[in-house]
């Protein structure tokens, strides 16, 4: 296996703009960190639920325009809240704004089970989809955000979910033939999609046995339509702790033995003074 690559993510939730930037200006000096995300909800998941949140993708575009390095991207973003042609357009902006550094995440959406979650969609006059529709609506989106980003001539799309009349991009994204599609979850249907449109499979969590029964799922979906498993890279999230980094240092261990060479390591705010500094010298540095 190739050398892992390590990444972090903020979610962008109950903490202020200024931190955030704080943290991802300090990581893009930092060669060891690779990758940085966001995640993508209207309202806190955790903590204060009336606290504040940040939209993804417009805060993505902010600190895309202030980094130079940094792989960056949303882990992942909920097909259940933007057509995919408007997010198509919104990826490809990013990808530019960038200068080509955009992973492309991208899911199902929210957990039905999750009620924080769910209340996004009545609080936004969001249509919550049921979980056939939204699978069925996920994998069309996958093919028509990829035929947006590469067609050079206007088209049409008659899905059984998505229809579009002369589609086309412009600006194309930077990045060719597409930015990497990194698509996440853990669900059967999700694995399937996975299978055939994804570059990274991204799980979350720290439950190395499932994440390890779920990529052996992932890798039986490939051998059903002739697509080799190897080729897509296998990415984990992982929580962080301050207090008791080698908790911390044992789950990448463990991942990196069971085969995840992605590894996106979660922060949890407050954010201390010089953390990516911390991730680099005592989690990166030490992991393995």
């Amino acid at each position: 296996m190739s050398e892992p690559r390590f990444g972090i993510m903020t979610a962008p939730m109950q903490v202020d703009y200024a931190s955030l930037r704080r943290v991802w200006l300090e990581a893009d000096e930092i060669p060891a960190i690779e990758h940085a995300w966001l995640f993508d909800h209207l309202l806190p998941i955790a903590g204060e639920p009336d606290g504040p949140i940040f939209e993804g993708w417009t805060l993505l575009s902010a600190l895309a325009g202030q980094t130079e390095r940094l792989r960056l991207g949303l882990l992942v973003t909920s097909n259940r809240f933007r057509p995919p042609a408007v997010l198509a357009k919104i990826a490809a902006t990013v990808d530019v704004v960038s200068g080509g550094r955009l992973d492309f995440g991208l899911g199902v959406g929210s957990r039905p089970g999750h009620p924080l979650a769910r209340r996004e969609y009545e609080a936004h006059g969001l249509p919550y989809l049921e979980t056939a529709d939204a699978v069925g609506r996920f994998a069309e989106a996958c093919t028509v955000i990829r035929k947006l980003w590469t067609e050079d001539k206007p088209f049409d799309f008659a899905g059984e979910h998505v229809q579009l009349s002369g589609a086309f991009g412009n600006p194309k994204p930077v990045q060719r033939p597409h930015p990497p599609f990194v698509i996440g979850g853990r669900a059967r249907a999700t694995l399937r999609a996975a299978a055939e449109h994804a570059d990274v499979w991204n799980i979350p969590g720290g439950d190395i046995a499932d994440a390890v029964e779920r990529g052996a799922m992932l890798d039986g979906y490939c051998a059903e339509i002739g697509r080799d498993p190897a080729e897509i890279v296998r990415s984990i999230h992982l929580p962080v702790s301050y207090d008791q980094p080698a908790l911390t240092r044992a789950a990448i261990g463990e991942a990196l033995e069971a085969g995840f060479g992605h590894v996106v390591l979660g922060l949890p705010a407050p954010y201390p003074a010089g953390v990516a500094r911390w991730v680099a010298d005592e989690l990166i540095a030490k992991a393995g």
